[in-house]
């Protein structure tokens, strides 16, 4: 018998499962499934080898991760963030050489999970995350130019720089045909939703120009006129050239495709957790997510990882338990099996539509403004990661963020650090700080962040507040000995105050230091919770929260009331 800490999801969910339970399972796994079928494709295609190529890994790794994974609703596949890693690793080691990286990095994730290294994903630091994040967006966005607007070029350049001077010099060749189908597509995509979020918007516009380009015979490249068509059937076994002297070169590459899947995979669990409410087993989907990328590349697939969108997606529409997720990968099988010749319509400027979308939503644009908001030091990490990952590759852009931010947590430890004398004024200025003789009323729940909370130590905070159903209405959080603080805290914090929020509940923040109290105000953090909610002590934060608590009115009230003897 599995011990439950190593069990996979699936098993615990089934022992309560039911029909009512199934039906959930059912819609959310065909609805998920048919949003995945242009993003298998489109990733296929952009990341340098077959459109099959992406459905196969679909099929195999969401199969695989769902039914051995340690989330209750992660949806796993091909993903934006592989596109460039894999093109990059298609140029310089062909396609065996990518089957035998994606092995290597599934091995490396099996490690992590049996090990518990997993948690070491937790000390990449937010600043390097969001920075190699908008690299890879705008290097999606830039590979699909081409297609979007029809360009007759010769082999396009894997590098960003030479490969925007060719598109803007065969800028001339643009075909309208394309171009309209590109539009009418990403039209499709972003408007449906407004109307209906019942119905993909991908699969409308794929359906809608497949349907337009068959009958009106228009001259624009397609799926057939480039790959000649999808087979039909089931993939093939085969076992990549292993080789000890080709090994060492292709660590590097397999250890930035097993990082990446790591942090994706977990990330998006994190996510499912919080619209689902359940707690996912990290190291049991790195596992999972390891023995799918030891899988796919067997029958020509590429990395895969956990999809935040699909899982998003899966939830949405009421997935119960990793069924679902089953049920998607059966569905891309069937699509696969039956319609596979209709595929050849497919044009190619609809699937550009479709990641150009992938690539805005993926690209988390908004926290380029609150990193710009930050620290010197903040900003000098973001924007070489993401010069980095742009102009360079992803594996020089994380080492150089992560070796840049181990030198700002040096830095910034040894900023905290003093020694001074204690005085009367000392003592004096510590009082309203001191917990001992205070009152903490029933409505009030203190946390304390003791030390320095930086990347690394957030997941500490999500442990704690894991479950806010036991909170009480005010959380107040005390930073008195949080000696420093930086962007990947900083975000914890948000996240926490956006869910006591959604929650009906209150955050007050006191007895913030020096370089803490700098950072909080340049951050949208004080907007968010409310300048009055961010005081200096924990004597105003219990005057605040008692203030705060009369404004619910009725019962609360008439506590506060009591207690206060009036």
């Amino acid at each position: 018998m599995i011990p439950e800490q190593w069990s996979p999801k699936l098993l615990l969910c089934l022992r309560d499962y039911s029909a009512h339970k199934f039906t959930q399972d059912l819609i959310s796994g065909l609805t998920v499934g048919l949003v995945a079928l242009p993003l298998a494709m489109a990733f296929g295609i952009s990341s340098g080898v077959t459109p099959q190529a992406g459905i196969y890994t679909a099929v195999i790794a969401g199969f695989l991760i769902s039914a051995l994974g340690g989330s209750c609703s992660q949806i796993g596949g091909p993903t934006g963030a592989f596109v460039v890693i894999v093109a990059g690793i298609i140029a310089k080691f062909g396609v065996s050489g990518l089957a035998l990286v994606t092995l290597m990095a599934g091995a490396m994730l099996i490690v992590m999970g049996v090990t518990g290294l997993g948690n070491a994903v937790r000390f990449i630091p937010r600043p390097v995350t969001i920075g190699f994040t908008n690299g890879i967006a705008l290097l999606i966005a830039s590979t699909q130019l081409k297609d979007f607007f029809g360009l007759k070029t010769p082999p396009v350049p894997s590098e960003f720089l030479p490969r925007m001077r060719m598109l803007a010099e065969y800028a001339g060749t643009l075909n309208l045909a394309a171009l309209a189908v590109g539009a009418v597509s990403l039209g499709i995509i972003l408007l449906l939703p407004r109307l209906t979020k019942r119905i993909p918007g991908s699969i409308v516009a794929l359906t809608i120009t497949t349907a337009g380009v068959a009958l009106l015979r228009l001259p624009i490249e397609t799926i057939g006129s480039k790959f000649g068509g999808i087979p039909a059937g089931l993939p093939t076994f085969s076992l990549p050239d292993l080789q000890v002297a080709h090994i060492i070169p292709l660590i590097p590459s397999a250890l930035t495709v097993a990082l990446l899947a790591a942090i994706e995979s977990l990330l998006s669990a994190v996510v499912a957790d919080g619209m689902s409410g359940d707690r996912h087993n990290s190291n049991v989907e790195l596992i999972a997510q390891g023995i799918a990328n030891m899988v796919t590349p067997l029958f020509g697939g590429i990395p895969a990882t956990g999809a935040i969108a699909r899982t998003a997606t899966n939830i949405r529409s009421g997935a119960q338990s990793p069924v679902s997720g089953i049920i998607h990968a059966l569905t891309l099988l069937t699509i696969l099996l039956v319609a596979a010749p209709v595929a050849r319509f497919i044009p190619l400027a609809t699937l550009s539509a479709v990641l150009f979308v992938v690539a805005y939503n993926m690209g988390e644009w908004a926290e380029i403004g609150i990193i710009l908001r930050l620290s010197k030091t903040d900003i000098v990490v973001w924007a070489s990661t993401f010069a980095l990952t742009v102009l360079a590759d992803l594996t020089i852009a994380v080492e150089v963020g992560m070796s840049l931010a181990a030198l700002l947590y040096i830095y910034r430890i040894a900023e905290t650090t003093s020694v001074s004398p204690v005085t009367a004024e000392y003592i004096r200025d510590s009082q309203p700080h001191v917990l001992q003789d205070k009152v903490v009323p029933p409505y009030v729940r203190i946390l304390r962040i003791h030390g320095p909370f930086l990347f690394g130590a957030t997941e500490k905070l999500t442990e704690v507040t894991a479950n806010l159903n036991g909170f009480p209405q005010i959380v107040i959080v005390r930073l008195r000995n949080m000696t420093a603080l930086d962007a990947t805290g900083l975000h914890a914090l948000t996240v926490l105050a956006k869910r006591l929020r959604d929650s009906g509940r209150t955050l007050i923040l006191c007895g913030a230091r020096d370089q803490p109290a700098r950072l909080l105000a340049q951050s949208e953090l004080t907007e968010q919770i409310g300048h009055e909610n961010i005081v200096p002590n924990v004597d105003e934060a219990l005057d605040r929260a008692r203030k705060a608590w009369l404004d619910f009115g009725g019962i609360g009230a008439e506590l506060v009331r009591e207690q206060s003897g009036h």
